[in-house]
């Protein structure tokens, strides 16, 4: 094993004494081609290539004499560090940090980025980080190749943003550009480059603002509790009779929207769900064939300062030029768009039935769809607190799908 690992980050300025005297005292030093090329590398090192981390990681703990590990920005900001220290290599390493490419990225915007998310795109990973860039106002995306800002406006479709693209990160070829979604895959972008993804409409004023207190999204932004009340949605107008708020809760619970996921919300009428799927950090896309609950829909958004897709359609055929989702509500179109759901194999599906018969149809197609299926009988009854009568009462049957093969 290595007598001492030193990982050195480099932002592009010159090396600080320590990061000098450790390179000094090296015997081997694994790098990205730029870094071996620097002229404090000592000529008689053993040299590696940085491909794999895990592999250079091997080569490291059966080395014999002093490793220095040189990566761009802090290293231990989505970088080198954490697989270094993993328990099968049984490093241990003392950490030169740099200014994290992120940080350096925001500096060039003139932007803060306490309020900002930040997501690595891989190929594995670039869906769910273009779903945190359709649900949040600021990302910050760390990408690589095959997932870059091409790959970000191409999956962005339909959905407005500005990208601000920085390029080689403090080398003499930084570039910083910006563009809109919609034309970054009209041009090649150079590796490595930070994409920090702008648009959509603003949260609700919070007494954070100004002064924030956690990084990334505030949890405390809008009021307490998963669902709110029926009469925060639909201008005044009774909900229908899928979208009451006893309903809401256990569908929410059901399809457990996080972030990362992309939900459907088909038959978004009021779009409380919608609202409330997107306020747990999911991104959105809200169907209905009614223009009405569309701009309904988009009310309850901007109340709430969340950000969803509206589609205006009928299911199922509009639902065919949407992207993959994770977990789906049906709130409307009864079995036929169950189906057509089905047919797209997300992880989650949820719906409801006024009546056994349909609850039955429903359940046997989503078990021919090889779904898992539950199916409870929710009855919600309001009552006067003043004289303990009943107001009203509503009943439904829920039933929830989930695909085995892409559980949780």
């Amino acid at each position: 094993m290595a007598d001492r690992v030193t990982v050195i980050g480099w932002d592009g300025s010159p090396l600080t004494a320590a990061a000098r005297g450790a390179l000094g005292a090296a015997t081997l030093v694994a790098g990205a081609a730029h870094h071996l090329a620097l002229p404090e590398v000592p000529p008689r090192a053993e040299r590696i290539r940085l491909g794999s981390v895990a592999l250079a990681a091997r080569r490291i703990a059966g080395h014999r004499g002093t490793a220095v590990v040189l990566a761009d920005g802090d290293p231990g900001f989505f970088g080198v560090v954490r697989t270094l220290r993993a328990p099968e290599f049984g490093l241990e390493v003392e950490v030169v940090p740099a200014v994290s490419s992120v940080a350096a990225a925001f500096a060039r915007a003139g932007m803060p980025w306490d309020d900002a998310q930040v997501v690595v795109a891989h190929r594995r990973t670039l869906r769910r980080a273009v779903n945190v860039c359709r649900a949040h106002t600021k990302v910050a995306v760390l990408t690589s190749p095959g997932a870059g800002p091409a790959e970000l406006g191409l999956l962005l479709e339909g959905v407005h943003r500005t990208f601000v693209v920085c390029e080689e990160l403090g080398t003499d070829r930084e570039q910083v550009h910006i563009v809109t979604s919609d034309k970054a895959a009209d041009r090649a972008w150079r590796d490595p480059n930070v994409v920090i993804v702008i648009g959509g409409p603003a949260g609700p004023v919070t007494a954070a603002e100004g002064g924030g207190w956690i990084a990334g999204r505030d949890p405390s932004a809008g009021p307490r509790g998963w669902v709110q009340p029926d009469t925060e949605y639909g201008d005044g107008a009774a909900l229908g009779e899928g979208e009451t708020d006893l309903l809401r809760a256990a569908q929410l619970a059901r399809l457990g929207p996080r972030v990362g996921d992309l939900v459907w919300d088909i038959g978004c009428g009021s779009g409380a769900f919608a609202t409330e799927a997107a306020r747990a950090g999911a991104a959105v896309i809200a169907v209905d064939r009614d223009l009405a609950a569309c701009l309904r829909s988009e009310t309850a958004a901007r109340k709430f300062g969340v950000q969803l897709q509206i589609v205006h359609g009928g299911a199922p055929h509009v639902l065919e030029n949407l992207p993959e989702p994770d977990v789906v509500r049906v709130g409307g179109g009864g079995a036929a768009v169950v189906t057509a759901v089905a047919d797209r194999r997300p992880q989650r599906i949820v719906t409801h039935a006024a009546t056994r018969d349909a609850a039955e149809l429903i359940g046997r197609d989503l078990t021919e769809h090889g779904y898992d299926v539950e199916c409870a009988l929710l009855q919600s009854v309001e009552l006067d607190t003043r004289a303990w009568t009943e107001t009203e009462r509503n009943v439904a049957f829920l039933l929830s799908g989930v695909l085995p093969e892409r559980a949780p």
